[in-house]
């Protein structure tokens, strides 16, 4: 059985000869970050096998694949400001930090990741600073569809759960020449969306299909509904 960093290798490899991954700083990431460390520990031996997996509270980690097309369609450069909505387990939110916060010279980015779930949001806080991200990485509890608009603007903006509509705190909080990521649909079924701002217009682009679990918020889905 290959060693976890073999498979981790393998697994990109594949990912970069399908397409997925197309930048060097988006391999680069995924490479570096331990994906078997945000998973719980009688999963972490499935960590390259490219599917979700559950960590708890009705969530998942999303597929790896998954992770590269949202991290290659939102861009991140290093210094970038970003704000992802729906923490999980954290392992999106260090990709990210990984480029953003580490990969350019005299260029400290920074995530700040919302996870409505407390004991979620504590899960993510220790395996990030278990894989030495704590201080790349902000989490905050609280209603993703908000936003955060006391650190805003946010260069970049990824959701990681599936939205009725782009919630409007959420454009409002995107930066000039800012670019935001979101699964739109119903709750079976999505599209990835990337919106751009310039010139204080909006531009909306429609991509691949793809299923996440709902986006919960004033602006999102009702925890009590029926979808």
């Amino acid at each position: 059985m290959p060693s976890l960093e073999e498979q981790k290798r393998l697994i990109i490899e594949e990912l970069h000869s399908l397409g997925y991954l197309r930048s060097e700083k988006v391999v680069k990431a995924l490479l570096k970050v331990p994906r078997e460390l945000f998973l719980p520990p009688h999963l972490r031996e499935y960590a390259y096998i490219d599917t979700p997996l559950p960590i708890g509270f009705g969530q998942t980690i999303s597929a790896i694949h998954m992770v590269a097309i949202m991290t290659e369609e939102l861009d991140p450069v290093p210094g970038d400001r970003v704000l992802e909505v729906g923490t999980g387990s954290g392992y999106q939110a260090a990709v990210l930090a990984e480029i953003v916060a580490r990969s350019g010279e005299g260029k400290k980015g920074h995530v700040y990741t919302i996870e409505r779930i407390p004991e979620l949001a504590e899960y993510a806080r220790k395996r990030l600073e278990e894989a030495g991200y704590s201080s790349d990485v902000t989490v905050i509890v609280g209603d993703g569809t908000l936003g955060l608009p006391e650190k805003a603007p946010f260069d970049k903006i990824i959701v990681t759960a599936a939205a009725p509509y782009v919630p409007d705190p959420l454009i409002e909080q995107l930066a000039e020449g800012g670019r935001l990521v979101i699964p739109v649909g119903d709750v079976y079924l999505q599209r990835l969306l990337t919106v751009e701002k310039h010139g204080g217009s909006i531009t909306k682009r429609y991509g691949i299909e793809c299923v996440f679990v709902p986006l919960i918020g004033k602006y999102g889905w009702h925890i009590d509904s029926t979808y």
